[in-house]
């Protein structure tokens, strides 16, 4: 009910002149965060989602939900300040709109009425502050955690303690058909992906699905994953696998499916139980592939507990229930920093990763045309959302000339100084500088059509020349999108402390690439750059996860203690079991 249903019938027949019916079809923007308080509406019918703004694409900004006989933006009618969250319809809504010069002019035509209204409000926004201050002290002091959630654990412990017996060749054969599975759907699970979030290159995302099912599997199949492992020689040491129990993982927006499938894989390998929690904008095809790999648990005989994800409204609320309940083992953080952090403060043992914003050293001996090649294909992959791909060119004065052509020969736009400036109008947030998420995961070619850029071939790439004094400015931050900044540097000494001085800005400890034709100079590379994954003459996207190079096929990448991180691997089943010792004593001789 509405708060101004305890007017009576004549007053309330004064009050609808006041008002204005409205009707929002689902999905629609109601109010915008930041925007002018000027009046608030009544929800006659439907759902409001109330959502904070957020610079991460990755993290959940849900603040709840208002139903019919709710009260939306109704402080604006106090203070006239800018709205404080962002409302959206969750389903159609029926509304009227009250502004506040109709507010304004009620009271001083029906001062008595207005008086009425003034303290049937404040009565609502007491009963919001009382909830509010109940919520905070639920946060301080930790949510109680709800039966929903104790009984999905109970069901991930209970199917994990079955599965735990279970040998290594019947693990392997049930992994080889959950990855099957989903490589089979991959084109389907791809346009789903696409359809849903608004982000990435379906063609794209079917190869890194097939990557994160296949090459995953691959690297996994054959390897001890429980019980007793292979003696470490000469020390009298037997090492013993035992899982961690239940795992929480975190799914990005940016990469649902192959993030999803890759948890799985490792998850079980190590003999553990997973419980996703899913990003909203993407839990359709999320709720797709988690049903996938269920079927394929039933008929191996597995429990379809092993696998299970949140369903519903997600908001990180209900994601924090599960990261601080008792019977979680580990969590598997994969998206936006904050919601690392949160994983990593909640209690509970966490394995999270951190920013990419790699830089691109093109040296002096550098193959342009290969490295040109290979950034182009590396950050226009997928619309640029892998955080490993490049970020940040720096390349050495005596090559750019010969560089820039390459680029250019490879579908890339060097931005004009009026160019730049009318890209970065609308790629960048004013107030954080950070991406606009509209931009994200969006291809080269809409964005360039968007700031009116033109070139007589078809855009992959946007990049953008700036000098060392911008290093302070959003083009030298991290760019989930086929957008790079470009650097010129004089020297080897100046290319290594501007790479560093990128990473320390954002992105430390993530990856960088480098370009060369000398063994020496990547060495250095590698010894000045505090990067987990140090890449020579690699594509950054596909070398990061391990495709094209040797490092282990995962999409978990570690960014060590530089990044604020436990490990600077690529994370994979070894992370997610208890290694224990089996210790004898040695003779005497040899103490």
């Amino acid at each position: 009910m509405h708060f101004l249903n305890s007017l009576s019938a004549t007053e309330w027949s004064v009050m609808e002149r006041f008002l204005k019916a409205v009707v929002f079809p689902k999905g629609a923007c109601i109010l915008t965060q930041g925007d002018p308080g000027d009046g608030c509406y009544l929800i006659d019918a439907g759902e409001v989602r109330l959502e904070l703004e957020h610079v991460e694409a990755d993290s959940e900004n849900v603040l709840g939900h208002l139903g019919a006989g709710s009260l939306l933006g109704e402080l604006a009618l106090c203070d006239r300040g800018p709205r404080s969250a962002s409302a959206f319809a969750e389903t159609e809504v029926q509304a009227r709109w009250l502004g506040c010069d109709d507010f304004d002019r009620l009271c001083r035509e029906q001062p008595q009425l207005g008086l009425a209204i003034s303290q049937a409000m404040a009565g609502d926004l007491t009963a919001k502050l009382r909830n509010m201050n109940r919520r905070l002290v639920e946060f301080i002091f930790q949510d109680e955690i709800d039966e929903a959630t104790h009984a999905m654990v109970a069901r991930a412990a209970a199917a994990q303690k079955d599965f735990a017996a279970w040998p290594e060749d019947r693990v392997d054969a049930l992994l080889q058909d959950l990855a099957q599975a989903i490589a089979d759907q991959a084109e389907p699970l791809a346009a789903a992906t696409v359809q849903e979030t608004a982000m990435g290159v379906v063609a794209d995302k079917v190869a890194k699905n097939r990557f994160a099912a296949l090459a995953v599997v691959k690297s996994l199949v054959g390897r001890p994953g429980n019980g007793l492992l292979p003696n470490s020689a000469g020390t009298g040491v037997t090492g013993i696998a035992a899982p961690v129990g239940v795992v929480l993982g975190l799914l990005p927006v940016t990469n649902p499916v192959a993030t999803m499938v890759f948890k799985t894989l490792v998850c079980l390998k190590g003999r553990n139980a997973v419980i996703f929690s899913c990003h909203r904008n993407a839990q359709g095809v999320s709720n797709q592939a988690g049903t996938l790999m269920r079927e394929v648990l039933r008929r191996h005989g597995a429990a379809e507990d092993l696998v299970q994800w949140i369903q519903g409204r997600i908001s990180r609320r209900t994601t924090a229930k599960y990261m601080k309940h008792p019977g979680v083992g580990l969590i598997l953080a994969t998206g936006g920093p904050s919601m690392v952090h949160a994983a990593y403060s909640s209690g509970r043992p966490a394995l999270g990763v951190g920013s990419g914003n790699a830089p691109c050293w093109i040296a002096a001996d550098a193959d342009v045309e290969a490295a040109a090649g290979a950034i182009v294909l590396s950050k226009s992959f997928d619309a640029g959302v892998i955080c490993g791909s490049e970020n940040n060119l720096v390349v050495d004065a005596s090559r750019r000339e010969t560089f820039v052509a390459a680029l250019v020969s490879h579908g890339a736009a060097l931005l004009t100084a009026d160019e730049k400036a009318r890209l970065a109008a609308i790629i960048f947030d004013p107030e954080s500088g950070h991406l606009e998420k509209a931009v994200i995961g969006r291809p080269a070619a809409e964005t360039a059509v968007r700031a009116g850029i033109e070139r007589p071939y078809e855009i992959r790439l946007l990049v953008a020349p700036v000098t060392t004094a911008e290093l302070a400015t959003p083009f030298a931050l991290e760019k989930l999108a086929p957008i790079l900044s470009l650097f010129t540097v004089p020297d080897e000494a100046e290319a290594l402390a501007l790479c560093e001085s990128i990473l320390n800005r954002c992105g430390k400890g993530h990856t960088a690439i480098v370009h060369t034709q000398s063994e020496e100079v990547a060495q250095r590379f590698g010894a000045a750059i505090t990067a987990s994954r140090l890449l020579v003459n690699a594509p950054g996207t596909h070398g990061c996860i391990g495709l094209g190079t040797g490092l282990v096929p995962s999409l978990t990448l570690g960014c060590g203690t530089f990044g604020g991180n436990s490990t600077t691997d690529n994370v994979t089943y070894t992370h997610l079991i208890n290694l224990k010792r089996l210790a004898r004593a040695l003779p005497v001789s040899s103490v």
